[in-house]
């Protein structure tokens, strides 16, 4: 199970693992959003609603695809966030993992437009 990410001309792939969060993000596709920045993570809203999982996690490694469940959206976290305590990025609060996340995430800014699809 794989998402396709799509913001101008940078392309990124999600490996989804097998998660109910990740078979409702991939039963959602394709939609369009904004991209949004905090601190070395990208995040995006989507049209998906799930409740927090119980493996969910708030710290986790750089290319850790994740879903915040608070605001319904897809967080990419590349680095430190404003509240990290080490190198890993902290996200806002505890997310579910939906998968790994590879492609330049850097390169994104908040306002870009997101497609996303199934790959």
């Amino acid at each position: 199970m794989r998402l396709k990410i799509t913001a101008g001309n940078i392309t990124l792939h999600v490996e989804l693992l097998q998660t109910d969060t990740a078979r409702a993000l991939l039963a959602a596709v394709p939609f369009e959003s904004r991209a949004q920045t905090w601190g070395e993570e990208v995040y995006f809203s989507t049209p998906v609603s799930v409740p927090l999982e119980k493996d969910a996690r708030q710290v986790v490694e750089p290319g850790t695809a994740c879903f915040w469940t608070e605001g319904n959206a897809i967080a990419l976290p590349f680095g430190r966030t404003p509240i990290s305590t080490d190198e890993r990025p902290k996200l806002a609060s505890r997310c579910n993992v939906i998968g790994s996340v590879s492609g330049m995430l850097s390169s994104i800014r908040s306002g870009d437009r997101i497609k996303v699809e199934a790959a």
